[in-house]
């Protein structure tokens, strides 16, 4: 009988996790001045941010969720991943530019430096990339 943890239950494990996204157009998200030398706040692009927890099941699980989703619509969108266990602190000032309450894990959409949609937890599948095309 095959066993499985807790944790791979919900889809924890974090090695997994980094080799499911290593075909994804990621770009790990480590200072603000990111967000503006990609050009999204200029030229229109839209930017997604995705605040994860590489410790919590549940965000590694919507993090693939969402890779799925996505994977086909990634032309004329920036993609940043939000380790939020080496940058808290980019996390809070992230949260705070865009007012809206810090969760784990997070969906930001920014067009033109204003935020146009957030979900955070299970309510992250309901973003459809149809609605948020360039």
């Amino acid at each position: 009988m095959l066993k499985k943890t807790f944790s791979q239950w919900l889809g924890g494990n974090r090695q997994q996790t980094s080799e499911n996204s290593a075909d994804f157009p990621w770009a790990d998200l480590k200072d603000l001045n990111q967000l503006q030398d990609e050009g999204g706040n200029d030229t229109g692009k839209i930017q997604i941010i995705f605040k994860h927890s590489t410790r919590c099941g549940i965000s590694s699980m919507m993090l693939r969720r969402f890779e799925v989703d996505w994977k086909q619509h990634t032309t004329g969108k920036d993609f940043f991943l939000l380790d939020l266990i080496r940058h808290r602190e980019l996390s809070n000032a992230v949260a705070e530019i865009y007012g809206v309450h810090h969760q784990s894990p997070q969906v930001l959409i920014v067009k033109e430096s204003t935020l146009v949609a957030s979900r955070s937890h299970g309510d992250i599948s309901s973003l459809t990339p149809e609605e948020h095309t360039a």
